[in-house]
């Protein structure tokens, strides 16, 4: 049953309607806890200790954190596989173009895919810059995360890199959030303006929540 579901559309689409809210859902805790780099270096060294010692003495250092990376992998590998195969699926459906784009399609569902590719190439940057330090500019220091965040904005790139990443991430959350709404059921005619009305304001929330982080280092308001 299970992989009867899985080959069907209506299975691809609730598999990526549900690894997106689990992205979702990480993605407004992490921008909070990106938010605390206001509050000075000794705050957010500390958060960023706290969450390696998250579960403990249950839990031994840095399981908690290993668990919630294990998840996110597993969401965004089943959320990019079933939008891959879903992709796919459409363009053997209609070989042909069409000759007019749908009217009332707005840029966010046309780029979805595009952007798509975007975050999946960023979340590689992103993890090769701050968590393994492998690309990180005037070296990495392990231990030490807001003295390595203000090294990556300190350099055009990381910051243009970061603010493109991010409005993508808005595009896509905006589309995102409300067509998992329709697939997972929870949506109707009378409900459809709050759930659009929603999805804008988390696309809003989260891209200038994450994009203030660059935009403090760069100013120096964060230093």
């Amino acid at each position: 049953m299970t992989r009867t579901m899985w080959d069907s559309s209506v299975g691809k689409k609730t598999v990526m309607a549900v690894s997106g809210l689990i992205m979702l859902a990480y993605l407004v805790v992490h921008m909070l806890g990106n938010l605390k780099i206001f509050f000075g270096s000794d705050d957010f060294n500390h958060y960023a200790h706290w969450l390696r010692t998250l579960g403990e003495p249950f839990l031994h250092y840095e399981w908690a954190l290993w668990i919630i990376r294990v998840v996110l992998v597993a969401a965004v590998v089943a959320h990019a596989v079933s939008a891959y195969q879903l992709s796919r699926r459409d363009i053997r459906a209609r070989p042909t173009k069409y000759v007019h784009k749908k009217p009332r399609t707005s840029y966010a569902t046309r780029t979805m895919r595009w952007g798509g590719v975007i975050l999946g190439l960023f979340i590689v940057w992103h993890i090769l810059d701050l968590t393994t330090g492998t690309v990180h500019p005037d070296g990495f220091q392990s231990g030490h995360p807001y003295q390595n965040v203000i090294d990556t904005f300190s350099t055009w790139y990381g910051s243009v890199i970061y603010i493109v990443a991010m409005l993508a991430l808005g595009l896509h959350i905006r589309h995102g959030f409300w067509s998992a709404a329709q697939t997972l059921g929870v949506g109707s005619r009378t409900r459809d303006r709050a759930f659009k009305t929603i999805a804008n304001a988390l696309a809003l929330v989260l891209t200038v929540g994450f994009i203030a982080v660059p935009v403090g280092v760069m100013t120096g308001v964060v230093s």
